[in-house]
């Protein structure tokens, strides 16, 4: 009989009962240091998106060619177990199971979260300092004062349910990589569900935490701070966006909705499908 090439959604769910028990019992030192490196990756995910779309006049055409580029990101993140916070709401499977603690995963949440914004505001300094801002004579700085001046100027309640959107998606390419056997099913896993949230432009609090840090470093050089007027971007939304907006008005709605389009929408949901009460209904089976 040939063997089959993925795990059917049952067998996925039960995958992540275990996947969430290793992930929360990591050593404290080890869940940070492995979340620097996945907020590393989102970061480049989202630089490399942005160098490629800042002279792209349609903004349709520029949010497919960015979310193709930004799956990179967590295609490194899931194939290097690096642990990335939007990823890691996954590890409720275990605790709704009763193999991990809630306390353990807030644990885990916690530190990956800092580990995170660690690796972000690393690849932030680092891009800030290349001089990378200055291409196509300061239009890519421009374009990044841009991006995050949009991403502050949100509402709270749009921005909370842009991170809902969002992490439903992300955490549903999670999930579906799981189904797969090979590292070739696991990036087309990934591919499409984050390739569709970027173009739908939802929110990631993770690559926030490069693009907005990104902005407000760039808005320093008059260069890119004149490219950026030059774009449209007005002085009261420039006077917005600072260290303050970027925790108020974005990284804390968008954490929030991130957490509940994880943890509900999907490893909720799933479970709640296919765990729930399934040890109480295979001994009445076999009782009978």
């Amino acid at each position: 009989m040939k063997e089959n090439l993925h795990y059917n959604p049952a067998e996925i769910a039960q995958k992540f009962v275990e996947v969430g028990y290793r992930k929360i019992n990591l050593p404290a030192y080890k869940q940070l240091m492995l979340g620097i490196l996945a907020g590393a990756f989102i970061a480049f995910a989202s630089q490399g998106s942005n160098a490629a779309i800042h002279t792209i006049q349609s903004v349709g055409l520029g949010k497919a060619l960015a979310g193709a580029l930004f799956t990179t990101g967590l295609m490194m993140v899931l194939i290097t177990g690096a642990e990335l916070f939007t990823g890691n709401m996954l590890v409720i499977v275990s605790c709704l199971e009763g193999r991990s603690k809630w306390r353990d995963a807030l644990r885990n949440w916690f530190f990956v979260y800092a580990g995170n914004f660690l690796g972000s505001m690393l690849i932030a300094l680092l891009i800030h300092f290349s001089g990378q801002f200055n291409f196509s004579d300061g239009l890519l700085g421009g374009f990044t004062i841009k991006v995050a001046a949009n991403k502050v100027g949100l509402s709270f309640s749009n921005a909370f349910f842009m991170g809902v959107l969002c992490n439903w998606l992300v955490c549903m390419a999670v999930w579906m990589a799981q189904a797969s056997k090979d590292i070739t099913g696991k990036l087309l896993a990934v591919f499409f569900p984050i390739w569709l949230f970027i173009t739908s432009g939802f929110e990631h609090s993770v690559a926030n935490m490069y693009y907005i840090p990104a902005g407000i470093f760039a808005k320093t050089n008059h260069v890119w701070l004149d490219a950026a007027i030059g774009m449209g971007v007005t002085p009261e939304a420039l006077h917005a966006l600072n260290w303050q907006s970027f925790l108020l008005n974005n990284l804390i709605p968008v954490t929030l909705g991130n957490i509940i389009g994880g943890t509900v929408f999907v490893g909720f949901i799933f479970w709640l499908s296919f765990l729930y009460r399934k040890k109480e209904k295979s001994g009445a089976a076999e009782n009978n």
